[in-house]
């Protein structure tokens, strides 16, 4: 396979295959960092997952910090990462560190929908899956 990413790419079964895609692929397309949302959120919107945003109230479903709640401060999306506020380590000399979370390790327990753009796109998607279920 070759090192370039390929927008033209469909997808693959394989993990691996998968992986490299996203290691390869441009900023603009890594903006897809999603997080599930919780039950409530589902039944309103007919997803299962909806990308990050600065704002958005999460929960943290695994790690040390797990079941703490709060909003998004940074989205980092060189590194696939998300920090949260109130979520800090202390360093030795007394300074605070943000914790880094992965976006598949949080839940969405509330969107900020102050961005007249983001709530177009998910009605939009949110019809069309309903649409789709419809139909079967």
């Amino acid at each position: 396979m070759k090192q370039k990413f390929s927008a033209s790419w469909k997808g693959s079964k394989q993990a691996r295959k998968q992986r490299k895609y996203l290691a390869n692929a441009p900023i603009n397309v890594r903006k897809l960092m999603s997080a599930n949302l919780s039950k409530s959120l589902r039944k309103e919107y007919g997803k299962r997952n909806i990308p990050i945003r600065n704002g958005d109230e999460i929960k943290i479903m695994v790690g040390e910090f797990k079941k703490k709640t709060g909003k998004i401060n940074i989205v980092d999306f060189k590194n696939k990462r998300v920090a949260i506020e109130g979520i800090q380590r202390k360093k030795k000399d007394g300074a605070k560190l943000n914790v880094w979370f992965n976006p598949s390790n949080l839940q969405i327990q509330a969107l900020n929908l102050d961005d007249k753009k983001r709530l177009e796109m998910i009605k939009r998607k949110s019809n069309n899956k309903l649409k789709e279920k419809e139909k079967k």
